[in-house]
Parts: structure tokens; C-alpha cells; sequence
């Protein structure tokens, strides 16, 4: 069976591609040239069902510089679908966390408690640029939301007393610093791990092959920066609070009393604070030195009651 054959002006019909598009697409090399009969270009199936592939491609985010380099890999038989396979995966959502909208009204009533205010707009100026805030084009006022944790690890942190424009210049350095550790976790899977696939174009099993390894991986990263980070937390956080009870003692304290810096092991202030919360720390161990000094006060005196008073003044020489 023949297959059908398109002037340029029809092709463009079928295809929903403009007639200036498809030479474009021919000057790039991503569609290949039409035969030539006599002053008339023709064009067949073949054309028609690589448009629908670069129309495909185009939705899924990919550059014309990217399709060309994969409808390569489909010609010369590598097969598309495992690399379209592997890139998916790179590309698709690290995380299991499902994004959100928000109102800029609920914005203002998680921030402000409903209350406009200008720290506000400047604030979502902040997490637009970031990324934090995606503006819904049909819906002027409205947010996408890919992080909705981040979101309310801001709104909680000012709700602390953090104020907006920190939180989001925190966040800025913060990125800035994961994308580096990002980048430092790729360099090394891909020295011990990526490195067979990534030294030539992979074919349909090798693209296979590198996807799942890419699924299997994904969460590594991921886990080995909480464990990190619950453990530098957990140190530096041990070491903060130790500084500033330390300056805390040496500080003049409001009755006039005179305040000691003591040292205490890390272990100590650890488990007091799982005992009785961090922020409570130094309260329980002034409270706990205090019951100690007092209970040796009380030792002492039952020990020296009224027979060690009298003997004691039995002992002393009468005076005049």
C-alpha cells in the first residue's frame, strides 16, 4: 500500500504544524528533506509522524537542540523509548511530596493572620523568583505551590519571630548549598556508577538499565542528607545551647547575684533535654543544682542539731 503524500500546505494541516515551522524543522535537520518532483516538494507519512514526535517532545519540556540528539538515537536504532525512558526518570519528581495552590488572601491569614501587609508583597516577590511560588496565569492572585513542606516550615518560622525577607534569603543560601551537594553526589555516582552508560549514546537495554538504576538511586541522596543533617543538628545544636547557658552564667543576674559558668558534658545536656525539652535545659539544671545545695544544707543542720549548738558552747570560754 502506498503511503499517502502531502504538498507542505497540507502536511501543515495534518500535522498542526505551520508551513514556516516545517522548514525550520528541515533547516535544523530534525525533519528530513522531502523528495523534489519536477517544482514540488512531497512530503509522506514518515514527516507527518515526525511532527507528531517533535510536537511530543515539545510538550514534555525537551529543547529542539535535545529532540535532535533523540530522534538521532531513533534512526540510527538505538530506540527512543529507552531513552525516552532514562530521561524521564532524571526529569520526573525526586520527592513523593504533591505540590499545592494557594490564595494570596490565605497567604496573608498564614503570615499576618489575614491582615495585608507590605512585608508581605515584597516577601512573595522573594518566593516567586525562588521558585517557592508559581503565579496560575488564568488565576491572577493565585500560586502553585511544589513545596507546600516548605511553605510551612516558612510560616512557622515566622510565626517564631523570624521575619519574612530573612526566611526567604535564608532559603536562597540553603539552595544554593544543596545544589552543591547535589552536584557533588552526581560527580560521584557517576564516576562508580553512570559511568559505562555515559561514555556513548546508550542503546535501548543500556537506557533500560541506567533508568532503573536511576529509580533504585533516586532516595539515596535524599536519605544520606537527613542522616547528616539530623547528626549535625543534633552536635551543633548540643554545642549552642552549652554557649549559651555558659554566657548566660556569667551574666549578672537581676537580683544582683553572682553567676558561675559552669562546663557540663555534652552527654548531660542531651539527655536533660530529652528529658525535659531543650528549651527548658536551663531551667531544670539550675533548679536540680539548687535542690542539691539545699538538700546538703539540710543534711548539714540535722547533722549539727542542738547537742552539737550546746557542746559547741559548752567548748567556748565564758566571756567577762
Amino acid at each position: 500500500m502506498a503511503e499517502t503524500e502531502y504538498r507542505i500546505e497540507e502536511l501543515s494541516q495534518r500535522s498542526g504544524a505551520t508551513v514556516r515551522t516545517i522548514r525550520a524543522y528541515q533547516d535544523r535537520g530534525l525533519l528530513p528533506r522531502p523528495e523534489r518532483r519536477g517544482r514540488a516538494n512531497v512530503y509522506d507519512d514518515t514527516h507527518l509522524a515526525r511532527l507528531h514526535q517533535i510536537a511530543e517532545l515539545l510538550e514534555r519540556g525537551y529543547t529542539l537542540a535535545s529532540i535532535k540528539d533523540l530522534l538521532s538515537a531513533w534512526d540510527e536504532g538505538r530506540g527512543l523509548g529507552g531513552v525516552l525512558g532514562l530521561v524521564a526518570e532524571v526529569e520526573g519528581p525526586w520527592t513523593d511530596e504533591v505540590s499545592g495552590r494557594v490564595s494570596r488572601a490565605e497567604l496573608d491569614e498564614l503570615f499576618e493572620g489575614g491582615r495585608h501587609d507590605e512585608a508581605v508583597d515584597e516577601a512573595v516577590e522573594e518566593a516567586v523568583a525562588l521558585g517557592v511560588l508559581v503565579p496560575v496565569p488564568e488565576a491572577p492572585g493565585d500560586f502553585l505551590v511544589p513545596s507546600p513542606q516548605e511553605l510551612a516550615v516558612a510560616a512557622e518560622l515566622h510565626r517564631a519571630g523570624v521575619p519574612l525577607l530573612a526566611v526567604t534569603e535564608h532559603l536562597r543560601e540553603l539552595r544554593s548549598q544543596m545544589e552543591h551537594i547535589a552536584a557533588r553526589f552526581l560527580d560521584f555516582t557517576n564516576e562508580h556508577v553512570f559511568t559505562r552508560y555515559l561514555a556513548g549514546r546508550p542503546g535501548e537495554e543500556d537506557a533500560a538499565e541506567a533508568a532503573d538504576l536511576v529509580r533504585r538511586l533516586r532516595p539515596l541522596a535524599q536519605q544520606a542528607v537527613e542522616a547528616e543533617l539530623a547528626r549535625a543538628m543534633r552536635l551543633l545544636a548540643a554545642r549552642n545551647l552549652r554557649d549559651h547557658l555558659r554566657s548566660a552564667a556569667a551574666a549578672p543576674s537581676p537580683s544582683g547575684e553572682r553567676l558561675v559558668p559552669v562546663r557540663l558534658p555534652a552527654g548531660t545536656v542531651e539527655a536533660v533535654g530529652r528529658l525535659v525539652g531543650e528549651k527548658h535545659v536551663g531551667e531544670f539544671l539550675t533548679a536540680a543544682a539548687e535542690r542539691e545545695v539545699n538538700a546538703r544544707t539540710m543534711d548539714h543542720l540535722t547533722a549539727n542539731g542542738p547537742e552539737a549548738d550546746a557542746s559547741s558552747r559548752a567548748s567556748q570560754p565564758a566571756n567577762g
